[in-house]
């Protein structure tokens, strides 16, 4: 018998503990390598561990309990792997007797992540391309999915998971019961901490513009099928707002600098951060050397660090040293907010729902998709002037795109 320690892996100096959010397995169960076992919460990341090598588990950590790095929290068996092939990974429920589709190795179990977009969203996973492993539907697979589908596909009523199956996000409250009070996970705690600390220590201030979309949305509509051919994804808008913000960066470099101590530092390159919506709060993974990308690899990157971030496989060196942020309320529905610094850079752009709306256009009322843009800045660093001109070059790059080509 060889008893394999599970322990809580190094994820950088600055984090020395976390909160084990959940396990994955039973206490019992057979492992298969590489399985994913547990998620942990830290102030900075969510992410999981998985096992290095098959074997019947024993959990010695409860769910919800802080850990130290290090710590020992299981450990594997590797002696009792149940026969080799007959291990399954999934849960014992897998081979549900569900006869007539003559579904593959795609079709089998969905995860708790893919079976939660499947109720949220009403797309059915089957109907899904997988990427994983034998074709499995991923979670990225179905956020993906859930963004090139119609939203007005209801669930299908026929269709609920078994109620055992379902992860919930939330315990239900007791009858009667007017409140509910669970503790702040370390992520959202430090996410509060930053957004207090951002508006107590800097001189924040926001102005407004408006741009219209026509030009980019003709451009898309134009070429999105080449582009997905010679690609394997769609052009989207945010590659285009990438281009812009680099753009009036280095026409108002005080908007790339930040204050250290008693100096300012002035940044002369473009890794830009997106703010990227997760389970688990807002995550801002960095995009290297934007000045450098083509729309297609700005756009690949983005999808890329999104899916890590919301597969809880980002790293803290995918969120570390970015010079300016885009955050995107609009596919929200948000019309206009007034986005938060992220420290400590000096100016985020926030990106609000595009619209039809009367304008004047020569002299005449016409209806254009208008999209309010804002931008947040540091006013320590950034004087207003600098910050209204920074924000009508990204305006004027978005509705004449031939200005990113010729860097007017």
């Amino acid at each position: 018998m060889s008893l394999l320690e599970v322990k809580i892996p190094p994820m950088g100096e600055s984090i020395t503990s976390g909160v084990l959010a959940k396990w994955h397995v039973a206490d019992g169960a057979l492992v298969k390598k590489d399985q994913p076992l547990f998620e942990l919460e830290t102030d900075k990341i969510t992410t999981e561990g998985t096992a290095e090598s098959a074997g019947k588990i024993s959990l010695k950590v409860e769910a919800g309990a802080e850990v130290k790095i290090g710590q020992v929290v299981a450990q594997i068996d590797d002696a009792a792997t149940g026969g080799g092939d007959a291990a399954p990974a999934a849960p014992a429920a897998a081979p549900a007797p569900t006869p007539a589709p003559a579904a593959p190795a795609a079709a089998s179990t969905p995860s708790p992540a893919v079976r939660r977009l499947a109720e949220e969203t009403g797309i059915n996973p089957g109907t899904v391309a997988g990427t994983g492993k034998a074709g499995r539907v991923t979670k990225g697979d179905m956020l993906s999915a859930a963004e090139t589908q119609p939203a007005a596909a209801p669930a299908p009523a026929a269709a609920p998971a078994p109620a055992a199956a379902r992860a919930p996000a939330s315990p239900a409250p007791a009858t009667g019961e007017r409140q509910t009070r669970r503790k702040l996970s370390p992520l959202r705690q430090r996410i509060a901490q930053r957004l207090v600390s951002a508006q107590h220590e800097a001189a924040m201030l926001t102005t407004f513009n408006e741009a219209d979309m026509s030009a980019v949305m003709g451009l898309r509509a134009k070429y999105q099928e080449d582009f997905v051919k010679k690609n394997g994804f769609k052009l989207g808008f945010m590659s285009f707002f990438v281009k812009a913000v680099v753009q009036a960066l280095r026409e108002v470099p005080s908007v790339n600098a930040q204050i250290d101590g008693d100096s300012v530092i002035e940044n002369h390159y473009y890794d830009i951060g997106v703010a990227v919506s997760t389970e688990k709060g807002l995550m801002v993974p960095v995009v290297r050397n934007c000045d450098r990308l083509s729309l297609a690899e700005i756009e690949k990157a983005i999808a890329e660090a999104a899916k890590k971030a919301r597969e809880g496989k980002i790293s803290l060196a995918d969120l570390e040293g970015g010079v300016f942020t885009i955050t995107n309320g609009g596919i929200f529905g948000s019309m206009l907010s007034t986005p938060i610094l992220n420290p400590p850079q000096s100016g985020i752009l926030g990106l609000h729902a595009i619209n039809e709306r009367p304008i004047a256009l020569g002299g005449q009322v016409v209806i254009r998709p208008m999209m309010y843009l804002a931008l947040s800045y540091d006013h320590r660093v950034v004087d207003g002037k600098e910050a209204v001109t920074f924000l009508v070059k990204v305006k004027q790059a978005i509705e004449d795109p031939s200005r990113l080509l010729l860097n007017l």
